[in-house]
């Protein structure tokens, strides 16, 4: 399927009016069937907390499917799906990578990143430098500090840990 950018500014726009963030937008299927996968969070989200809910995302998807059943070049039998981004939510914009500062993240990239890895985890300390050369600082789990270009992340997301122990196990 073709990505069409309009659709999305529209529906990220759309979804903020009901008081949600966005995070990503996944046009799959074909356009005789297209499919589009719908991330949401809440916008004061923080790692560990609840986010939106299956309310939460069953009312996104009915206020969307009038507008979506009336958009010009979108096949009447697509198919929307809307959902949290999980535990490991993808960081995609800049801002997510200032407002999860201090949280466990990873990043991948098609080259090697800080001349360590193609894959790094780490604490997340932030964005630094201008727009056009911002760089993602972590704090590698032996201490040391590096920053990575951001145009240089192909994909990055918070880290979740599963607590072990407990009872039954």
């Amino acid at each position: 399927m073709v990505h069409d950018e309009s659709l999305a500014r529209e529906m990220e726009r759309r979804v903020a009016e009901l008081g949600f963030e966005m995070v990503e937008l996944e046009q799959a299927g074909s356009k005789a069937r297209p499919i589009l996968r719908l991330y949401v969070d809440r916008p004061d989200s923080q790692p560990g907390q609840p986010g939106v809910s299956l309310d939460d995302c069953g009312a996104i998807s009915r206020a969307l499917e009038p507008w979506l059943d009336a958009h010009e070049g979108l096949s009447d039998r697509y198919v929307i799906e809307v959902s949290s981004p999980g535990v490991e939510r993808p960081l995609v914009r800049t801002r997510d990578w200032e407002r999860f500062a201090g949280a466990e993240v990873a990043v991948k990239g098609r080259q090697v990143l800080a001349d360590r890895a193609k894959r790094l985890e780490g604490t997340l300390l932030g964005l630094r430098g201008d727009e056009g050369a911002q760089r993602v600082a972590l704090r590698l789990p032996n201490g040391d500090e590096v920053e990575v270009p951001l145009a240089d992340i192909d994909r990055g997301n918070l880290v979740y840990r599963w607590e072990r122990g407990g009872k039954g196990r």
